[in-house]
């Protein structure tokens, strides 16, 4: 188990104790019981795919590896009374077909939006005369100019255009995220015949430039270039420039000079809460209420799901065609359809035999790019930060601010440039690049009156330290308390608000949420690694060369994010196999 570490604020502790999660387990499962669909992994992808088989009319089951649904869309009781968001933070990817669909606001789901979205305080050794002292940016396009026009004016003007592009890109880019890729192998072996057929798995790219037109060229300086290029061509001004650029790096070992770092800003672009684009919010009961309300939606088409089910093997017969699974415990279900909600690494290198895969296939997999920078943190606090930048009004009050991401570390890119030269050489920076949300301060079902729960997404740290040092108690409560150092320098106080917190550097992302390598996306989102060459430029996901075997995490099409959207395309590509 993860350590947790319960700091002095001992008496508010043992008052919450009463409120612990209890974990009720689904019932049985059945030794040799017979499906048409088994899926491997109860993440939020696996759900997705159950519910869209269970709709389909297949029978259909779910083995969880975790004593809890959701994968790393989870809500746990991490500090007693406290409610975490233990993995993914925030809501805004997920599509809106598979909202649709699955009918998940009838099933409970209800998300509270970031109003305003974007907080960026400057430290006070960073003030100058005449400027501001934080940016906060939202949906509010004027004051979102006035808030540029601090640090300047060209840049309030700048905005309204360079964002009105980013949203046409993202516009563009939804047929693809909602198709998958076509099979460019299959098309240029096939006669005349067979590529008229296949036709119409081209029609999304078309619908995508189409949708483009004469900003076709902006859309591939975004996915090729460097963010840094392309922000430094639109905008002169920090903290404005830093605390975009940090977009274009979420979950990625790359920096903001990296090139191809701009599709990973326009990855985080793509969000559409409540059908604003770019938006993102907080779903009430932190991530699991999303996979809770897809678990009662696939319980509801039919689906049986089960946890404390650890999946050892995926069965195969003599001629290598998939016929179900062996779990931990021994227990062999059958299937004429597996789907892996597991990383591409762990689906073929562990749970699928030797000697299954091609050849081709089998190396393409063995050069996946599973590169992590992320530690999060999780901390329990008694009262609200207060910023120097924005003075709370009232003592422990909710502040606007208080809504949003919270950008520290953030007054100029290079700093994040700096902590990505650190880490690559094993080091923990030393100016991390850190966010911050307070979910507590929308979402009061998270922790006891007066209290708020902290969820830090910080980067960059190395999965292998240099040295050989490890990623012990010693060293993960020594990275906390830098974290807690850089955030007490914008909040003074916001140590002593501490009740306990947990940490959880790649190797334990890896360890508790399988997430090969810490990697949050299973696999790089760097563009060699997308859309027709995820996993593998040889067969688009979610198509396996093992006959009844799919991929639907996010190792497959499209990619990483809650987005629901690998487990719907996997789900159809089954149905429609006869």
């Amino acid at each position: 188990m993860a350590t947790i570490r319960v700091t002095r604020n001992n008496n508010l502790l043992f008052k919450c104790l009463s409120s612990k999660t209890v974990v009720r387990h689904a019932s049985t499962l059945e030794p040799g019981a017979k499906y048409d669909s088994i899926v491997i992994g109860g993440g939020h992808n696996g759900l997705v795919a159950a519910a869209y088989l269970a709709k389909g009319g297949h029978r259909v089951c779910v083995l969880e590896r975790r004593h809890v649904l959701g994968g790393a869309a989870v809500t746990e009781e991490i500090v007693p009374g406290f409610k975490f968001s233990r993995a993914s933070y925030v809501l805004g990817l997920l599509r809106p077909l598979v909202y649709e669909d699955l009918d998940l606001k009838r099933h409970g789901l209800k998300v509270y939006p970031r109003i305003p979205s974007s907080y960026t305080p400057l430290h006070e050794s960073s003030w100058s005369q005449g400027s501001g002292r934080s940016l906060i940016l939202g949906t509010n396009h004027e004051e979102d100019q006035r808030q540029i026009a601090q640090f300047s004016e060209k840049d309030a003007h700048a905005m309204p255009k360079f964002e009105a592009l980013l949203n046409k890109c993202a516009e563009a880019v939804a047929p693809l995220l909602d198709n998958s890729p076509p099979d460019v192998n299959k098309y240029f072996s096939s006669g005349l015949m067979g590529k008229l057929q296949q036709l119409p798995q081209f029609l999304p790219l078309l619908k995508t430039g189409q949708m483009l037109g004469k900003d076709l060229l902006f859309f591939y300086e975004m996915l090729t270039g460097p963010t840094t290029k392309i922000l430094d061509h639109w905008f002169e001004s920090e903290p404005l420039k830093a605390t975009l650029a940090t977009d274009s790096v979420i979950g990625a070992m790359i920096s903001p000079s990296t090139p191809g770092s701009g599709y990973v800003l326009l990855h985080h672009v793509m969000a559409a809460l409540a059908g604003v684009r770019g938006a993102w919010g907080y779903p009430e009961g932190g991530m699991g209420g999303v996979t809770q309300a897809m678990a009662r939606s696939a319980r509801e088409a039919g689906a049986e799901l089960y946890t404390s089910q650890e999946v050892q093997n995926i069965v195969v017969d003599g001629v290598g065609e998939v016929v179900g699974v062996e779990t931990a415990e021994g227990k062999k279900v059958y299937a004429k359809h597996v789907l892996s909600n597991a990383t591409p690494h762990i689906t073929f290198n562990r749970l699928l035999p030797d000697g299954i895969l091609p050849e081709e296939y089998k190396k393409a997999i063995q050069g996946f790019d599973y590169t992590s920078p992320v530690c999060k943190l999780n901390v329990a606090l008694k009262s609200l930060p207060n910023f120097v930048a924005n003075p709370n009004m009232v003592e422990n009050g909710v502040m606007p601010h208080h809504h949003c991401t919270i950008h520290l570390n953030c007054e100029k890119t290079e700093l994040l440039e700096e902590a990505y030269l650190q880490a690559k050489q094993g080091l923990i920076p030393d100016n991390p690049m850190i966010e911050m949300t307070l979910p507590s301060s929308v979402d009061k079902t998270l922790a006891p009156p007066g209290c708020h729960v902290a969820l830090f997404f910080t980067q960059y740290v190395p999965y292998h330290l240099a040295g050989g040092k490890k990623w012990d108690d010693e060293t993960k409560h020594a990275y906390a308390n830098k974290i807690f150092d850089v955030v007490e320098g914008y909040a003074p106080g916001f140590k002593e608000s501490i009740i306990g917190y947990e940490v959880l550097p790649p190797p334990e992302l890896e360890r508790i949420f399988g997430l090969t390598g810490g990697n949050i996306f299973h696999g790089a989102m760097s563009l060699h690694q997308l859309y027709m060459c995820r996993p593998s430029p040889s067969l688009p996901t979610p198509y396996t060369p093992v006959k009844g075997l799919w991929l639907c995490g996010a190792g497959a099409h499209p990619g990483g994010g809650v987005m629901g959207a690998p487990g719907r395309l996997a789900a159809l590509a089954a149905l429609a196999q006869k």
